[in-house]
This record gives structure tokens, sequence and C-alpha cells, in this order.
């Protein structure tokens, strides 16, 4: 599988349909997930659907775009009142949206592409749109004038799986956890896949993706996790010999200023650790002696975990 990036070109606004990409019809479905909890004020999201109106009005190329909302963020007290009369003035106005119970936005992720997915064919791609960074600064609203490039990297290149990367240094917090935990524990599970993967990304938690119809359609009945969803479908595309390409979206963020709690590093290492146990076990659990081979790696995930977060307390706490 050989690896193959796209640089990030200037900012624009989405394109018109080409000749050849109407002549084959295929069409962008974007995926937006609105943020689980309702920022303070309506500056970055307000930034977003002005993209999700520019997306809507382009149905030659981008299907009718579907925005996530989770039951909870829409009945929280404090901005109900005000999050109703946005989402009927701005986000009902520009997008079919999918109300759904969800325990995380992995799961908010399920709900939306499945319904994307149900309304595409093969040779479309489908494109995840997360709601809660600042699109509101300057930065965020250049990110957004070239974001459309993510999915179409995937539809011209003929890609499986297309990550977006957040410009980071080594001592953004999220940075920290993917090195220290999310990889860490990966060389531990399947070191062979991730050695592959950091070929592809530093951010293999990625929630900026874009995802080709009949790759989708496998992740989506395989099992779906409700956390750290995007290190499965790498690892997925990796164990399948898919094609992975990767975009540089910008220097956006969605941290809490000061970055991460020591709480919540701790929270992102032990649910990965879950996750990447039971991939392993789906994987092996039927060939002869897969339990012993699975105790020796969880020995050893015990000691990668612990350690991991003892580095990030001394860098975060």
């Amino acid at each position: 599988m050989s690896k193959k990036t796209r640089p990030t070109p200037g900012g624009s606004s989405p394109r018109a349909t080409s000749p050849r990409s109407a002549a084959r019809r295929a069409r962008i479905h974007p995926v937006v997930i609105y943020p689980f909890v309702q920022p303070r004020d309506f500056t970055d999201v307000e930034a977003l659907f002005d993209l999700v109106g520019r997306l809507d009005g382009d149905r030659a190329r981008y299907a009718r775009p579907i925005t996530v909302m989770d039951k909870k963020t829409c009945r929280a007290p404090a901005c109900a009142r005000a999050l109703a009369k946005f989402r009927a003035q701005v986000v009902e106005r520009h997008s079919d949206v999918l109300d759904a119970w969800c325990v995380d936005t992995c799961q908010m992720w399920y709900a939306g592409l499945g319904l994307a997915h149900e309304r595409g064919r093969p040779g479309d791609v489908y494109w995840l749109i997360p709601g809660d960074f600042n699109y509101g600064s300057a930065v965020g609203r250049e990110v957004l004038d070239r974001l459309h490039d993510l999915p179409e990297i995937v539809l011209e290149l003929k890609q499986d799986l297309c990550i977006g990367e957040i410009a980071t240094d080594h001592r953004n917090s999220k940075q920290l956890i993917d090195t220290y935990g999310t990889f860490a524990l990966l060389y531990n599970w399947f070191p062979v896949e991730a050695r592959e993967i950091r070929e592809y990304t530093e951010r293999p938690r990625s929630e900026f993706f874009a995802v080709e119809h009949r790759f989708l359609d496998r992740c989506l009945l395989q099992r779906w996790y409700p956390y750290e969803q995007t290190v499965v479908m790498l690892l997925q595309a990796v164990f399948n010999q898919r094609k992975i390409s990767r975009f540089f979206v910008g220097d956006i963020t969605d941290l809490p200023e000061g970055g991460e709690s020591l709480t919540s590093a701790m929270q992102q290492v032990e649910r990965t650790e879950r996750v990447l146990k039971n991939v392993w076990r789906d994987r092996h659990q039927g060939r002869k002696d897969w339990i012993q081979a699975y105790r020796s790696l969880e020995t050893q995930s015990d000691r990668v975990r612990r350690t991991a977060l003892m580095i990030l307390e001394n860098l975060l706490h």
C-alpha cells in the first residue's frame, strides 16, 4: 500500500462540479457533528454553518448535509431556548437534523454516517465535520474555506480514507496523549500496523476524516465503538490494505483554555486500551492458544498504560 498525500491548497470556496465528476455522478455527503456540549456562545457554530449553507447550495457536488445533535445537548436547561432558536433558523435551514441519544461523539458519528450511507451509493464519499472547534477565529475561518479539499482527496485520488491533521507542537496535550498513550498502546497490541499508521498520521484519533462508500460500508458493519473509532478505522484500513491519505487541516483547536485536564487524559488513555483489547480479541480469538498470547500482551499493556499515565501526570498536572 503506497502512501499518498496531497499538499494543503490555499483558501477557496467549494468548487463547482467538474465535467469528469459530473459524468461519474459521485457525490460528497457532509455529516456535521454538532457540539456535544453547547458552547457558551454561537460564534464558532455560526461560522461552521456558513460553510454548511454553502455546501447545501451546491447540490450537484454535495448531498444534503446531515447534522447530528445529541438530545441531551438540546435539553440542557442553560441553553435550551437559545439553541432551539439557532436550530430552527440556521441548522434546519441548511441541513437535515438527526436527533439521537448518544454516549459520546463517536456514537454520533455512527448515527450520522449510517444515515448518509443509506442515502449514498458506490463511489460516493462521506465527510465528517466535527462541530466543537474554534471556527469563529480568523484561523478557523481560513480552515473552513479549504476544508472541502479533505473529501475531494478521497474522491479525486480514489482513496479509501483521508485523515485530517491539526497543527500541534510537542506541548499540545492531545499530542502528548497520542504520543505516550495512543501510539504506545498501539505498538503493544498491533506493532506492525502501528508502524504503518504512523507513516500516515501523528493524529490517529483525529475527528476530521473522509471515507469512501465501500470502506464505510465495511466499517459500519464491524463492531463500532462510541469512542476512539478513528483508531479502529485506521486499523481496519491497514488490515485490509486500503489506501490512506492525510490532509493538513490547520492550526485550530477544540481544547479548553489551558488544555486537557489530567482526568480527561487518563480517561482517553484508559478507553483506548479497552478498545485495542477488544479489537485484538475479535481478530485473534479463533486461533489456537490465543488466550496465552492475550494474557502476555495484557500484562505488557498494563505497564504501558501505567507509564503513560505517570508521564502525563508529570506533564499535565
